[in-house]
């Protein structure tokens, strides 16, 4: 199948599926005319990293995660390590954003918000 039908089961942009091709994510068959060639596995390994981004997983992460599925020896040991990774950095920036949160909160309430210059929001911009 072509890049369009390859893009339309895997719900990934052509532009991405060349980008994965060209880091080597993927290595799609070419046809005698040199155009790409994608199979059912293709379209199965760009479901997967799909799948894998929109979990969070970085492009490296996908990598080792994608290797990880196709070596049928591999300890699930592995697989887990990367996922609890992620995990703390989720939940990190979970932590961080929350942070971000309560401290925007405070100087929206402690802003009057009315035609004087005034303003604690600038205040603690120029301060901080």
């Amino acid at each position: 199948m072509n890049i369009g039908e390859a893009s339309g089961r895997s719900g990934l942009p052509a532009k991405t599926i060349r980008y994965y091709e060209d880091i080597g994510l993927i290595r799609p068959d070419r046809s005698d005319n040199g155009y790409r060639d994608y199979g059912s596995d293709d379209v199965h390994k760009l479901r997967f990293l799909h799948r894998s981004r929109s979990l969070g997983f970085s492009v490296e992460e996908c990598r080792q995660l994608l290797a990880l599925y196709e070596d049928k020896s591999r300890a699930s040991a592995d697989v887990k390590d990367i996922a609890a990774t992620k995990l703390i950095e989720i939940d990190r920036k979970i932590r961080e954003l929350t942070e971000l949160r309560h401290t925007l909160e405070h100087l929206v309430h402690a802003c009057h918000g009315n035609e004087r210059p005034d303003c604690p929001i600038l205040e603690e911009l120029s301060e901080g």
